[in-house]
């Protein structure tokens, strides 16, 4: 199959391109500091391309990328909180999944800018979840971070706040969230496969932006060690903000995108 074959039929080669170029930005961020890859993909993506066509794009490549990294976090992780957690987000993957079906994609688009807006807020704030560890409430962090990853592949932060907070092993806390993020993974595929989101047209758009991603990833980690955290962090918060505002559905007619 050419690579022209492997572009949806309604999606110009700027478009695609303009996708090729966000993921590898977007990739290299998640390899360096292990976040921000959605937060950056999502609204600049959603911008070319519908946000039904781009956040099962972003599923399935970031699906495979992280599939190896399952079975170490199994070993590591625990396994009873993990699944307390993995509990919400089996109610809110699907009610994220039912949003972005039935939602106008502007109006999808408004609201991946309104929850990465809130996200980068999260992160720049550095908050972290320190009080005890409640049934309840580590459900509806599930729940939340469930919904968000169902709507719009971004359900990362909530759960990075909240893990990486608790009184654990930094080991078991990051294997704790590789382990959930398998798993809410795992739900948004069988949803998105369900509701008719993941087709053809997305798989074999997969097929031509997954290595970018993945050399992105590579890229990234390649970085690491050898630049400041610090300065990489704020570089991909950064990112994360002129993605928001350039993404916004406002200024489509000024960027000729409407």
């Amino acid at each position: 199959m050419s690579l022209s074959g492997l572009i949806p039929a309604d999606l110009s080669l700027f478009a695609t391109t303009a996708l090729a170029i966000v993921a590898f930005i977007a990739a290299t961020a998640r390899g360096f500091s292990g976040f921000g890859a959605a937060l950056i993909f999502m609204p600049l993506a959603s911008s070319f391309a519908t946000p039904r066509l781009v956040a099962p794009l972003l599923l399935v490549i970031d699906f495979v990328s992280m599939a190896p990294m399952v079975a170490p976090a199994w070993r590591e992780a625990d396994r009873k909180a993990t699944a307390v957690i993995v509990a919400g987000a089996l109610v809110g993957v699907p009610l994220g999944t039912w949003f972005l079906t039935r939602l106008d994609p502007v109006t999808v688009r408004w609201i991946i800018t309104g929850f990465v807006v809130a996200l980068l807020a999260l992160l720049l704030s550095g908050w972290r979840y320190r009080g005890k560890e409640y049934t309840a409430l580590s459900v509806a962090v599930g729940a939340v971070s469930g919904f968000c990853s169902g709507l719009a592949q971004t359900g990362g932060p909530p759960i990075v706040g909240y893990w990486l907070g608790r009184p654990i092993a930094s080991k078991i806390a990051r294997a704790n969230i590789v382990l959930f993020f398998g798993a809410s993974d795992f739900f948004a595929m069988v949803s998105y496969a369900t509701s008719g989101l993941i087709t053809w047209d997305s798989l074999k758009l997969s097929l031509l932006i997954g290595p970018v991603y993945a050399l992105g990833v590579a890229f990234g980690a390649s970085l690491f060690g050898r630049a400041s955290e610090r300065v990489f962090r704020a570089i991909c918060y950064a990112l994360i903000a002129i993605a928001v505002i350039a993404g916004l559905p406002a200024l489509d007619g000024v960027l000729g995108r409407g």
